[in-house]
């Protein structure tokens, strides 16, 4: 990096659904990039105790990026028949809403970013969530002229409008090689403006002999009890569903199971968790699933379950479950798809079961259950590959080469 009279001034954007695996990993890289080379600020578009505590570990601001809930809309009206009836009515609500979105939520965030990232003086902006839903802030680096970096952790539907987004960064760091090849596949992004950066947690902060049964005591779990944990923000696509579904199956082939549902609930999906809710009363399932919502100390929770169950439906990156439960030696389970199947060696590092199957994932929570030994051998070989694949000492030292180049670029 060339020499320059101060540390050059690193805007980082975040508006996540809510306070998960993306923005957890984006605080351990804002607390570990060098202050001597680089100045982070983070901006989100939501608030709360979570994202009130950034401002702790470098400048925060927080933009509303939602003064009407158009995603609540939508939820509501999809469902509906009645728009069917009258043609072309349902595009017309489609169209309203997003115009509606448009005026109301994009235009004021990207005025106030724009006007954030100019009185900051950022050198670079880096999204942390997939171009569509960052637009403004690439639009803010296009107006200002400064480089962008976008954070790809998902995998792409390649419509038109995200072809267009696509088209927007300067370079995208991809958290696994499934996603790379999503993009190139899909959207035709060049091999050669991909960076592949596995995301790097504080594996040194991780207690490994947090105290698992102050946990168990707090959710009245017993000492003989065989807890699966599911770790994850409450929305449809994290398998909580499917967890229900296994749990069915278990109930009468596991003594005493107790299935945790561990995570909180973004704002948009308070019906979901009502349903969900609703389920396990329904099923009479109260005295086997308990619901923990969000939880600071997660080294608690991981040491206070048995086995640790990733089961998103659609393919998930790489998540910060996976990183977490393997770094903490934790017996994992996961879907054959995504980020999990390309971290976990089955029957090595974890058990993978085939997605969507409450079938398949049954099978290998009882796989567990019945063999202490594999549950023993397999945590500690997650664990070993964890210490040298996920330590964010590596990911800082990556990400810093892609905004040299950047930065490089444009001195």
């Amino acid at each position: 990096m060339p020499i320059t009279s101060r540390p050059r001034r690193i805007l980082y954007v975040e508006n996540g659904i809510g306070y998960g695996g993306a923005i957890i990993c984006l605080r351990h890289l804002v607390r570990n990039i060098d202050r001597s080379l680089f100045t982070p600020m983070v901006v989100t578009g939501r608030t709360g105790t979570q994202y009130q505590e950034i401002a702790k570990e470098a400048l925060w601001k927080y933009i509303t990026d939602r003064h009407i809930d158009i995603v609540g809309a939508h939820r509501a009206i999809d469902h509906l028949e009645w728009p069917d009836k009258i043609p072309g009515l349902r595009f017309v609500i489609n169209q309203v809403l997003a115009r509606t979105d448009d005026i109301a939520n994009f235009l004021p965030f990207f005025i106030q970013l724009l006007w954030t990232a100019k009185i900051f003086k950022a050198d670079l902006i880096h999204c942390n969530n997939e171009p569509l839903c960052n637009r403004a802030a690439l639009l803010v680096g296009k107006i200002l002229n400064i480089p962008t970096v976008c954070h790809v952790r998902g995998d792409q539907e390649g419509s038109r409008l995200m072809k267009w987004a696509f088209n927007l960064p300067d370079r995208f760091i991809s958290v696994s090689h499934w996603v790379s090849e999503s993009m190139q596949n899909k959207l035709q992004i060049p091999a050669n403006k991909i960076d592949i950066i596995y995301d790097g947690i504080e594996l040194d902060k991780l207690d490994l002999n947090a105290e698992g049964n102050d946990f168990r005591r707090i959710y009245n779990i017993g000492e003989k009890d065989f807890a699966v944990g599911l770790i994850g923000l409450l929305i449809p696509w994290k398998g909580q569903e499917l967890f229900l579904d296994a749990a069915n199956i278990l109930k009468s082939k596991i003594p005493n199971l107790k299935m945790i549902i561990i995570g909180g609930t973004p704002d948009d999906c308070y019906e979901y968790e009502k349903m969900l809710k609703t389920r396990v009363k329904k099923e009479q399932l109260e005295n086997i699933v308990i619901f923990t919502g969000h939880i600071n100390n997660m080294p608690l929770a991981y040491n206070g379950i048995d086995i640790v169950v990733s089961a998103s439906t659609s393919p998930e990156p790489l998540g910060t479950v996976v990183i977490e439960s393997m770094a903490m030696a934790r017996p994992l389970i996961g879907p054959k798809h995504g980020g999990a199947a390309e971290m976990m060696e089955h029957n090595k590092t974890g058990l993978l079961f085939v997605p969507k199957s409450p079938t398949s994932l049954a099978e290998q929570i009882y796989a567990f259950y019945i063999d202490s030994s594999l549950r023993s051998t397999i945590s500690q070989n997650a664990r070993s590959h964890a210490l040298k694949t996920f330590a964010v000492d590596t990911h800082v030292r990556k990400v810093k080469e892609v905004y040299d180049g950047l930065l490089n670029n444009v001195a």
